[in-house]
Order: structure tokens, then C-alpha cells, then sequence
């Protein structure tokens, strides 16, 4: 079992308590009740044409082990707005990552509609999409390798009816023709494979200038130095999500800035 698939499995077993069905119309009124978030997708678009940074609240990964286990997701998410990041990743899965619901709804408030959060979590049923509305998220995460079709519409009919954008991630050509088909705008490239949690940027490199015209293109993993995010700039992105480099860095806004090309 590769270790996607092992993740994906465990997600099946945690949130089948939680399970219920959840109409459109529900999440629509759920949307019109609550105050609407700031929106992900015009954050990715800076208006001087320089590189968007999502920086990610992420304690720890499988891939990485203990990153910063124990940080607070307010505290971090107060550092990341001071340095400027654009937008803000939550990881909320407990198991593998060490996250919770409790760390959006925490980062929500710090960053005081302000910056955009994407609820950052393997997603498989709407019921997930009313707790990241209900939490304040702007956006989630649609993993097209997860899950089927059927799957990605009913996330991506949630998302839309909730008010939230949806971001689809893709490793490989096959995954990028599915969420195209789809009509997916925010197209993130993991650089790194789930399945086996190796990292190459030239896969962005490859894919993001197949991206359909006018998609909003978004490197994801692997990103450490300028010289990664430049790489990633060249290739054609609009945005890069950065977790442990920036979970890691004593000096976050230096390290903005430098993804960003900007002057020290």
C-alpha cells in the first residue's frame, strides 16, 4: 500500500462518524449566514505580477517527520501575515500531519479576514466542505489521484454552493486532463509523489505550461530557496505554497521576499 493510499483509507475510517448528507442548498444558506472570506483565487493574482506565496501552517508530514511540533497555529499564522504572505495553508488532518479543524478556526481569527486560509486536508465528502465554510476557509484542497469523479463533483459542487474556491491538485498529465475536465481554474502541481513522497521540481516544469488557458497555476512541495521559486516562475506559475521551509524559517518575511525576487 502505497502511502496516499494508506492516508485516503484512514480518512475514510475517521469522518464516517461524522457522516451525514449535506444538500447544496444547506450550504448555500450556511454561506449566506456566515460573513464571506476573502477570496484564494484573486489572492494567487498579484497585481505586479510577482510570485504568490501560500504559506502553510504544518507541524509535521510524513515525508519530513517532526517539523515544528507544538507550534501555535494562531502564532504562526500572526507571523505569516506580518511577513506578507498572500495566502495561508492549514493543515487539519491529526494523524499524519498533527493538525485539527481548531488550527483553521485559529488562524480564521488571527488573520482577521485579512488573508485568505485554504482548509488543507485530504477532502471526500461535503460534509467536510460545511466544517471548513463553518470554520472561515476560503478554499479547499481537491487531491485529483485521491478520488473518483463522482467524488471531485459533488466536492466541487459543495465548494461552489459554499462560496469556496477549490483548489485540484495533480501529479502527472493523466491526473491534470481529469481536473481540467472538470473545469478546475486553480490548479496546483505537488512536485512531491504522494504515493512514494519523492520531490522533483521539474515535474511543474513539465506541467504547469500545459495547463488550460487562463488556469491559475500553483507550485506545491519541494519549494526552499529563491532560486526553487524562480524556477517554478520561469515554468509559468502564478503562486507557490510553501510549508516547511517557511514552518522551519527564524526570518519568514526574508524568505517571502526572496521567493518573491524582491530586494532584501
Amino acid at each position: 500500500m502505497d502511502k496516499l493510499t494508506e492516508i485516503m483509507a484512514w480518512k475514510r475510517r475517521e469522518i464516517a462518524s461524522r457522516l451525514r448528507s449535506v444538500s447544496e442548498a444547506e450550504l448555500a444558506r450556511l454561506h449566506a449566514e456566515l460573513p464571506p472570506p476573502p477570496s484564494f483565487a484573486a489572492a494567487l493574482r498579484r497585481p505586479d505580477g510577482r510570485l504568490a506565496v501560500i504559506a502553510e501552517i504544518k507541524r509535521r508530514s510524513p515525508s519530513a517527520g517532526d517539523i515544528r511540533p507544538g507550534a501555535s497555529a494562531s502564532e504562526q499564522a500572526r507571523r505569516y501575515r506580518a511577513a506578507g504572505a498572500d495566502a495561508l495553508s492549514v493543515l487539519t488532518d491529526e494523524r499524519f500531519f498533527g493538525g485539527a479543524l481548531g488550527d483553521l478556526e485559529a488562524a480564521v481569527a488571527e488573520v482577521a479576514g485579512a488573508v485568505p486560509c485554504l482548509r488543507k486536508d485530504f477532502m471526500i465528502h461535503p460534509v467536510q466542505v460545511a466544517e471548513a465554510r463553518a470554520a472561515g476557509a476560503s478554499a479547499i484542497l481537491i487531491i485529483v489521484r485521491a478520488l473518483k469523479d463522482e467524488e471531485i463533483r459533488l466536492l466541487q459542487g459543495a465548494a461552489h454552493a459554499a462560496g469556496l474556491d477549490a483548489l485540484f491538485e495533480v501529479h502527472d498529465e493523466a491526473e491534470l486532463e481529469r481536473a481540467a475536465g472538470h473545469g478546475a481554474r486553480l490548479i496546483g502541481v505537488n512536485n512531491r509523489d504522494l504515493a512514494i513522497f519523492r520531490t522533483d521540481l521539474a515535474l511543474s516544469e513539465r506541467l504547469i505550461p500545459r495547463l488550460p488557458p487562463g488556469a491559475t497555476a500553483v507550485g506545491e512541495s519541494g519549494i526552499v530557496t529563491g532560486a526553487d521559486a524562480a524556477r517554478l516562475r520561469a515554468a509559468g506559475a502564478h503562486a507557490v505554497l510553501v510549508g516547511e521551509a517557511l514552518m522551519r524559517a527564524p526570518d519568514p518575511t526574508a524568505l517571502i521576499r526572496e521567493f518573491r525576487g524582491e530586494p532584501a
